[in-house]
């Protein structure tokens, strides 16, 4: 039997992530972040202290570019930055109890908007599009990746 045709499946993401990224601004705005401001604080999770090149890695941006963002977030007192005691060459960096507020309130926030999309889903198409896209998304953080 022939298999269903179905569009590819960036042509079916990149839609939904730009319209779900424009929702996201005005909330991250109105909490004073920008968007990799909010991927760092959300890349350090509640985990162990890591390197600002695991962090960069991680959230997937160059370390370049996460330099000037760790900056504004220590400066904020969001995020604390400390020399390795193993390599003083290295720098670990931690979400601080106001960073975590921060990002726990941004994310709550972002979440409440989503629904708009996902109340449109029936309660077990919601959940089975939530574990699929999780696993996805796990896999592709994977060094061997997809």
């Amino acid at each position: 039997m022939e298999e269903a045709r179905r569009p590819d499946l960036a042509a079916m993401l990149a839609p939904l992530g730009r319209v779900l990224l424009a929702a996201e601004e005005p909330i991250l705005a109105e909490h004073g972040l920008g968007m990799w401001a909010y991927a760092v604080l959300l890349g350090l999770g509640e985990g162990p202290v890591r390197t600002q090149a695991a962090l960069a890695q991680a959230i997937g941006a160059d370390k370049s570019r996460v330099i000037p963002v760790l900056d504004e977030l220590q400066e904020r007192g969001l995020i604390a930055r400390r020399p390795d005691p193993t390599d003083r060459r290295v720098r670990l960096v931690e979400i601080t109890p106001a960073g975590a507020d921060l990002r726990d309130r941004t994310q709550r926030a972002i979440q409440a908007a989503e629904e708009t999309y996902l109340g449109r889903l029936d309660p077990a198409d919601r959940g089975a599009f939530l574990r699929a896209l999780q696993t996805l998304s796990r896999i592709a953080r994977e060094p061997d990746g997809l």
